[in-house]
């Protein structure tokens, strides 16, 4: 599984990386990362709340 972020709608409020921080990080410009190309094993159910909870739905699952 893997997750992508739409910068364009992302509006860095950090909820992804509260839910899961081992996927999702903010840089100092608050600019929204992915880490790793493909979501880690046993982070799957985490990955799918915080693209459901994403205010802008800017994550999508891929």
């Amino acid at each position: 599984m893997k997750v992508t972020v739409d910068l364009d709608q992302c509006e860095a409020n950090g909820i992804c990386v509260g839910i899961a921080p081992e996927v999702f990080e903010l840089d100092d410009d608050d600019v929204l990362h992915i880490v790793g190309a493909e979501v880690p094993a046993g982070s799957e159910h985490d990955v799918k709340t915080a693209v459901a909870q994403c205010p802008k739905a800017a994550l999508k699952l891929v």
